[in-house]
């Protein structure tokens, strides 16, 4: 699994402990998925998609607002998104290339929300089973 630290300007990242004690308004968890070896209606089925993601959202503790999936078309790939009451989760799939990017974020300005973006984020990265993620980890302060 690849995991990235990234910089702004030479300063670094700041850390998850960090985010916790300034209670940081958020944290964004990226992820691009290769080699996804899932079921076809996980990178095809628009509606199929939107009924996982609202569901994970739903068992992470997480508020949806609304959702919007598009399918571009026989064989295409799907975009979507879900609006949370916390921020939002977004994704978009690559059936020709067994390819997903999935991007979740919460604000944490009354709670600290990490630990339900993680369990959200495992939940889809888990059910598209890529041979290789990439994920990124970003503390929004």
């Amino acid at each position: 699994m690849h995991t990235s630290t990234h910089t702004l300007l030479g300063q670094p990242a700041r850390t998850a402990a960090a985010h916790v004690a300034r209670k940081a308004p958020g944290l964004h968890l990226i992820g691009d998925l290769y080699g996804c070896d899932c079921d076809d209606s996980l990178m095809l089925d628009a509606a199929a998609i939107e009924a996982f993601c609202l569901q994970a959202v739903e068992q992470a503790g997480l508020t949806s607002v609304g959702s919007l999936f598009h399918s571009f078309g026989e064989g295409g790939g799907v975009t979507g998104m879900v609006v949370l009451a916390e921020s939002h989760l977004s994704l978009h799939t690559w059936p020709e290339d067994d390819y997903v990017t999935l991007d979740v974020y919460v604000c944490s300005y009354s709670q600290d929300n990490s630990g339900k973006a993680e369990a959200l984020f495992r939940q889809l990265k888990d059910a598209f089973n890529p041979a290789e993620p990439h994920l990124h980890r970003v503390v929004r302060a």
